[in-house]
């Protein structure tokens, strides 16, 4: 294949929130997608040397991926700026800016495929922007661009069925990509539930997340996570929290927090932040205040490229033991109110025959 026809994709930031739609449009028209490999240590190491310190860590990692790519020989890097997904409703300055940022880190000879997608302004929709993507590759043809972002939806889709059913993000992506709907039926029973909120590049990226879901697995925790919610019930949540949208990731953790903390059947919250992301900052904050108000329990991580696995295991496990003790003394506590329960007696009264 041409080499003008590959298209390499950095594992990170909007990939885990837009890539199934990206790999069906690309591949629909003839454009072969070229991941990065998926993060690890050199990845963080290699992005943050390019950055300031202050940068967060996300930035970070996408830095490296960049680097990844090129490793691999691709000339052509995908790197949108998606300023905002509705009228004034934001993404942060770095999501942005994203293209210029690797410009002037990156000092290496490649192509940024930069569309900007800004609903808040004119003429920036959908379809401006796929054209964007593609009038590198000399595809203008707007019936053409029209039909393969159909067979980006079709795959993006059959992946939100099969997580929503509680499939893997990994497994789901797998299946999506080979035309494959696989519904996750598994009916296990666990003694405690909690929902896991961050943003996507945060959640699904096992090196920044840790595996927690592996982990929170081996200590028998059922999971929940914002992708598994409908967008009304996304909405809802933000109205439960008394928040308006801004952000173009609130819904991930605001919205989802304020669905989560009125479900009877989620015994407690884990966030996932970056450090020093002031818009996550705002999220958390709000979050653990709603938290104090449904009286339900929430352990907010924070992470960073030094952040150690040994920490991050011990809190999750010191978390868990403390909803397993609360729910247990909670149906202890029931057996004893209905044991101890005093019914009124009765006192037969004769009455004498005159």
């Amino acid at each position: 294949m041409p080499e003008t026809m590959q298209i390499g994709i950095p594992r990170a930031m909007s990939y885990y929130n837009y890539f199934p739609f990206w790999y069906g449009f690309f591949e629909a028209l003839g454009i072969k997608v070229i991941l990065s490999d998926k993060t690890t240590k050199q990845t963080m190491s290699s992005g943050s040397a390019l950055v300031v310190s202050e940068t967060c860590l996300p930035i970070k990692v996408y830095v490296g991926h960049i680097l990844n790519l090129l490793e691999k020989g691709v000339n052509k890097i995908f790197v949108p700026s998606i300023q905002s997904i509705d009228h004034k409703i934001y993404n942060c300055s770095k999501i942005r800016g994203l293209p210029d940022l690797i410009r002037n880190v990156v000092k290496k000879d490649f192509t940024i495929i930069e569309a900007t997608l800004d609903k808040s302004e004119k003429n920036r929709g959908l379809y401006s922007f796929l054209k964007e993507c593609v009038s590198s590759f000399g595809i203008t043809d707007e019936k053409v661009i029209k039909a393969a972002s159909k067979e980006g939806w079709k795959v993006m889709n059959n992946f939100k069925i099969m997580i929503n059913s509680g499939l893997s993000y990994e497994k789901a992506l797998s299946y999506a990509k080979k035309g494959q709907v696989v519904i996750n039926n598994n009916s296990k029973s666990y003694p405690i539930s909690v929902a896991v909120l961050a943003h996507n590049y945060n959640l699904f990226d096992d090196r920044i997340s840790m595996k927690i879901f592996e982990k929170l697995e081996k200590l028998d925790v059922k999971t929940y996570i914002a992708e598994q919610l409908s967008m009304e019930q996304l909405k809802e949540g933000m109205s439960a929290m008394d928040s308006k949208l801004y952000w173009a990731n609130e819904y991930e953790m605001t919205g989802a927090a304020g669905h989560y903390l009125q479900d009877n059947n989620v015994d407690g919250i884990i966030t996932i932040n970056a450090f020093g992301c002031g818009p996550d900052s705002i999220m958390v904050e709000r979050i653990s205040r709603a938290a104090r108000k449904f009286a339900k329990p929430v352990l907010n991580l924070s992470v960073d490229e030094q952040t150690g696995e040994a920490g991050f295991v011990t809190r999750i496990e010191a978390f868990t033991d403390m909803l397993f003790r609360k729910k247990r003394a909670n149906i202890i506590n029931k057996i004893d109110i209905k044991e101890n329960v005093k019914t009124e007696s009765t006192r037969r009264i004769e009455v004498s025959k005159q």
